[in-house]
């Protein structure tokens, strides 16, 4: 093994008017075979050092050996502190489960063979030497699932006392577990897992160049897009991971990130909403009208155009909470279209020929519009309450006007009028039940509707703001 320490020498000669120029005082380099004891000194000289990017030719005997690990005694491990800085909350993709971010690592690592007096190198502390020459820790990513494209050529910084401190920027496409169900109020809890690949727990030992709070605010500071993400925080775990035999040293990153929500508000909850409210509105619409349900079907298709155009904004995988929303609205929607064929197909079926009401139904109507239960009351008149129908045609007109009594003298049979005229008064209070039934159908459905609305505006304001 070798080591290089450079020290102050004692007085050199004279190495002509180009040494003197420079002012620079000769070094001692000390070349130790530690295995055998022997060593041997030379004197070499720091013309040009800090000039031009001039290094000391000393150092060329540390890049010979950068294919070792640099450490004077192999059974003391080497410690790596490794810190990095997220800029930029690239994508995330929920059908590929992957989260695509934009990091500065950092790593830190001490080697022992190099050293200098900066005093006697023109108070030179700091060098940049290029990362080809040095020995590199081959810390990586475990989630990491794409290419490493760190570009080439970067270099790292040499420190007078041997602290070597490499940054290189990394476009990060790392495999996270995604739980879409609260799109898009959902928050994310992503890994960034460093370790090593090769050297065990014996030869590496992994340490943090600075504190994770410090990590999680610089992040935050300096981070570029303003885009669909924000990063909430940034904690971290130092378990040890076993493989086989062999024992590792990681650090595991939990970064928590989360969705805006604006954006996905402005286009697809909203304009969702406002469909179904005038939905809801359209049963102010009589319930005999002619154009209630074609005002309902341009909804429906409208709705339905609506979906088909946002679809693209919505998760690839999984159903979340926003989907389930989008099938109740669009389940409330076809059953109102539903109700309203219904409900005309009864009304004009009761100008005809009215059917009886099942006493079940019956007993259900008598019970709903009694004033002392919490349903929908409809209002007791001697009119059936055709007055909230305007569209409605009172029940004396739908099966035709009673004969008076000088029209019975006219016919001269009154036994056949007496029946006639119980017969049009049994009709008409069929008619008169299958009205109210109808508007008993469209007022609890209205309040369906209501209660709906009510209940998603109250969850979008809860998920909002936690």
């Amino acid at each position: 093994m070798l080591g290089i320490i450079l020290s102050q020498a004692t007085p050199a000669p004279d190495l002509g008017p180009s040494y003197r120029e420079h002012k620079c005082s000769p070094l001692i380099l000390t070349h130790s075979m530690l295995t055998t004891g022997r060593g041997s000194t030379f004197t070499i000289n720091c013309t040009g050092f800090g000039q031009n990017g001039k290094y000391m030719t000393a150092l060329d005997s540390v890049f010979e050996r950068k294919a070792f690990r640099p450490a004077i005694n192999f059974s003391i491990p080497t410690i790596v502190n490794i810190s990095f800085t997220v800029s930029a909350i690239l994508d995330v993709d929920e059908q590929l489960q992957l989260l695509s971010s934009f990091l500065w690592l950092e790593m830190v690592w001490d080697n022992p063979f190099i050293s200098w007096n900066p005093e006697e190198c023109e108070g030179i502390s700091k060098i940049s030497v290029a990362t080809k020459n040095l020995w590199l820790p081959d810390i990586f990513i475990t989630e990491f699932m794409d290419v490493d494209k760190t570009p080439k050529g970067l270099k790292a910084f040499i420190s007078n006392e041997g602290r070597i401190r490499y940054k290189k920027p990394m476009k990060v496409v790392s495999i996270c577990n995604l739980n879409i169900f609260y799109f898009p109020f959902d928050q994310q809890n992503c890994t960034l897992t460093f370790s090593s690949f090769l050297y065990t727990v014996e030869y590496i030992s992994l340490g943090m160049e600075n504190e994770v709070w410090e990590i999680a605010h610089t992040s935050q500071d300096i981070i570029q897009t303003h885009g669909e993400w924000e990063l909430l925080g940034i904690n971290k775990a130092t378990p040890k991971k076993s493989v086989g035999t062999n024992l590792y040293d990681q650090i595991i990153f939990y970064v928590a990130i989360r969705r805006r929500p604006k954006f996905y508000i402005m286009n697809l909850l909203v304009p969702s909403s406002f469909l179904v409210t005038i939905d809801a509105f359209s049963f102010y619409l009589p319930a005999g009208s002619k154009d209630r349900a074609p005002f309902k079907i341009t909804l429906l298709l409208g709705y339905n155009v609506f979906l088909l155009m946002m679809n693209d904004l919505l998760p690839a995988s999984g159903t979340p909470l926003i989907s389930v929303y989008f099938a109740l609205c669009l389940s409330l929607m076809v059953l109102s279209l539903l109700e309203t064929i219904f409900i005309s197909y009864l009304l004009d079926l009761a100008t005809t020929q009215p059917p009886p009401m099942p006493r079940w139904l019956h007993f259900l109507l008598l019970h709903c519009t009694s004033p002392r239960t919490c349903c929908p009351a409809v209002p007791q008149k001697r009119n059936t309450g055709l007055d909230h129908l305007p569209g409605m045609k009172e029940p004396m007109e739908l099966v035709g006007k009673l004969p008076g009594p000088r029209e019975t003298k006219l016919n001269g049979c009154p036994g056949s009028t007496r029946a006639q005229q119980e017969d049009k008064a049994q009709k008409q209070h069929l008619v008169s039940l299958w009205v109210q039934f109808s508007h008993m159908m469209d007022t609890l459905l209205f309040c369906l509707y209501l209660i709906f609305l009510a209940t998603s505006i109250v969850t979008v304001i809860i998920l909002w703001n936690t």
